[in-house]
């Protein structure tokens, strides 16, 4: 099993007017894995982002990359926030410059990189979310799912280890979610690490490897989805269950087991799979 690449332990932050978001907060996010972050409005999991790309300094507790303890010195910023990369809810809020390949080479050009080496890491991260025909575009003449893929290009062209999304499919239609959803596979696939905060069950249930549960500025559950998002003390504090788990769990009731080598169907295309394979054994039996 992967080691954990960032650890939180026990961290604890209290806003200026006084809010408590994160209060003896202690998580492990596992190297090269894709982990949901879920939890109600207010648990604490934009807060907790922040303290990943260090825009936020903890009151009290550690965080660690890898081994090392946060260095919160000049060079200490400059580096952890190389190595880890924060896409905002809001793209306007992430994008300044007037036209798409001006806004990705920002980040590239402030690490003092030979022109060179900017152009090549520009061209790359647009390559990765599909936006190269868009490169010259003003920045305000793009869809919003179109600026949020401009800020994922933002990110990589820093070429993180681990890429932190805040609600990145929010304001996103059905297809644009399925094409974002390709990309952080892909990066995923390439040994990146990949972290967002998502309110869809459904879509945490199917694509996660692990699922961290905030409540009230703590970790109130983490683990497998399968396990995590089962259990009825997480399907309270998300108010609802998955579906597919539903589904299967209904069938089984009435002696429909689809069960696939002791592996249960995750994802709506997986459970249409099984159903069809059941049907197909029980028709030549």
């Amino acid at each position: 099993m992967n080691e954990a690449i960032i650890s939180l332990a026990d961290v604890s932050y209290r806003y200026p007017d006084g809010t408590d978001a994160l209060t003896n907060c202690s998580i492990k996010i596992t190297q090269a894995s894709k982990t949901a972050v879920m939890g109600a409005n207010g648990a604490g999991k934009t807060t907790l982002f922040m303290h990943l790309n260090s825009l936020l300094r903890p009151d009290g507790g550690k965080l660690l990359y890898r081994r090392d303890p946060f260095d919160y010195s000049r060079t200490g910023l400059r580096d952890i926030r190389s190595k880890i990369g924060l896409v905002f809810q809001n793209p306007d809020n992430q994008l300044f410059s007037a036209c798409v390949r001006e806004d990705v080479s920002f980040g590239p050009m402030n690490l003092g990189l030979p022109e060179s080496e900017v152009r090549l890491r520009v061209e790359e991260a647009l390559k990765a979310v599909g936006m190269q025909e868009t490169s010259d575009k003003p920045v305000h003449n793009l869809s919003y799912g179109q600026k949020k893929r401009v800020c994922i290009a933002g990110v990589l062209a820093m070429r993180p280890e681990v890429l932190v999304l805040d609600e990145p499919m929010a304001g996103l239609d059905t297809l644009m979610q399925m094409e974002l959803t390709a990309i952080l596979d892909q990066l995923q696939s390439e040994g990146m690490t990949i972290v967002i905060a998502t309110h869809d069950i459904d879509f945490a249930y199917g694509w996660a490897d692990e699922v961290l549960v905030m409540q009230n500025g703590r970790l109130l559950a983490g683990g497998l989805p399968q396990e995590v998002l089962n259990s009825s003390e997480v399907q309270m504090e998300l108010g609802g269950k998955p579906f597919v788990a539903e589904i299967t769990s209904s069938l089984a009731l009435i002696g429909i087991d689809l069960r696939d080598k002791g592996k249960l169907p995750v994802s709506r295309s997986e459970l249409l799979l099984a159903i069809g394979d059941y049907s197909f054994i029980q028709r030549r039996t």
